[in-house]
């Protein structure tokens, strides 16, 4: 079950930890977690209950990294595509990086549940139930996240 799941997890935990290689041991931990917890799985959604598992255990262990050694930020590996000429490739490079930095700008809450319904496509229910708040808090951390981000953009093409 978890195995279909390994993508989405592997997302989720980039977005929130921003280090690509941390991700990784984030998604390491959450799938031993996960085992270990399968007997709190009630039949539910799997994806759900599995990127909730990624979700905490990314905060457990950036507040174990903060309070040992700080967090460093990561560079990003874009590779651009071999059929994109070097002009659409640069643009779809920048776009890429504005994003990124928007995103990274967001505080956690806002990031991760945009990342849950834009990135992830899942339902408010799904995400309210991952990050343990009401339907309407999700709704409205999502519509601050959307109004920072078009705020950004706006400053950008100023």
């Amino acid at each position: 079950m978890v195995l279909a799941h390994l993508d989405a997890a592997y997302g989720l935990a980039r977005w929130l930890v921003r280090d690509p290689h941390l991700a990784e041991d984030v998604v390491q931990e959450a799938v031993l977690r996960g085992l270990s917890y399968f007997a709190s799985f009630r039949g539910e959604d799997g994806r759900g209950w599995f990127l909730r598992i990624v979700r905490n255990t990314a905060y457990t262990m950036l507040a174990a990294r903060r309070q040992g050694e700080g967090l460093e930020e990561a560079a990003v590996l874009d590779l651009p595509d071999q059929a994109d000429g070097p002009d659409a490739a640069l643009s779809r490079q920048q776009d890429a990086a504005r994003l990124e930095q928007a995103l990274a700008a967001l505080p956690v809450e806002l990031r991760e549940c945009l990342v849950l319904k834009e990135i992830e496509e899942l339902s408010y229910k799904e995400i309210a139930r991952i990050t343990g708040v009401p339907v309407g808090t999700v709704m409205s951390r999502l519509w601050r996240a959307r109004r920072a981000l078009l705020a950004q953009a706006g400053e950008a093409g100023a």
